[in-house]
């Protein structure tokens, strides 16, 4: 009776120790709920259609205000370690003069890439102490005085 408890409990704890392994989904960026960014029409769609269908965009071009992209992303994260990008779509809208669609152009992970960051780091100016330097540089600056007998705004001592 000991015997099966005790495995039912440690089959039980392996169970559970699995699930906490389970990925977590996050969606984030733009959700389509009837209209998708990929059904817009060139030629035919301006911005208040685009804008009234699809709502306001993830984000606009930094030097163009005439392009507007609807990002959509799926990552799963596991336990500790860092989220891992499942999908990623980009939906690119170029929008003319005369404010109609004159461009979509769809992008996803593989059209991305990854951007090498550098290991280097930047010195900082000022003097770096020794393991010597920091072990006897409080001698003598007073720190073995006890708080009571000093008065504020005078010298320990006096």
């Amino acid at each position: 009776m000991v015997r099966q408890s005790v495995l039912a409990f440690s089959v039980a704890a392996c169970l559970m120790g699995m699930s906490a392994c389970a990925p977590t989904t996050a969606y984030n960026g733009f959700q389509a709920v009837e209209d998708k960014p990929e059904d817009v029409k060139v030629a035919t769609d301006t911005k208040s259609t685009v804008l009234t269908r699809l709502g306001s965009p993830s984000a606009q071009a930094t030097f163009d205000s005439n392009t507007w992209f609807y990002i959509t992303q799926v990552t799963d994260k596991i336990a500790y370690k860092n989220p891992r990008v499942r999908t990623r779509s980009v939906v690119a809208i170029t929008f003319d003069k005369d404010e109609k669609v004159s461009a979509v152009k769809n992008y996803s992970l593989k059209d991305g890439y990854q951007i090498a960051i550098a290991k280097r780091q930047t010195p900082t100016r000022g003097r770096e102490l020794t393991v010597l330097e920091q072990i006897l540089g409080n001698i003598g600056q007073g720190g073995m005085i006890p708080q009571d007998q000093v008065d504020p705004g005078q010298r320990p001592g006096r």
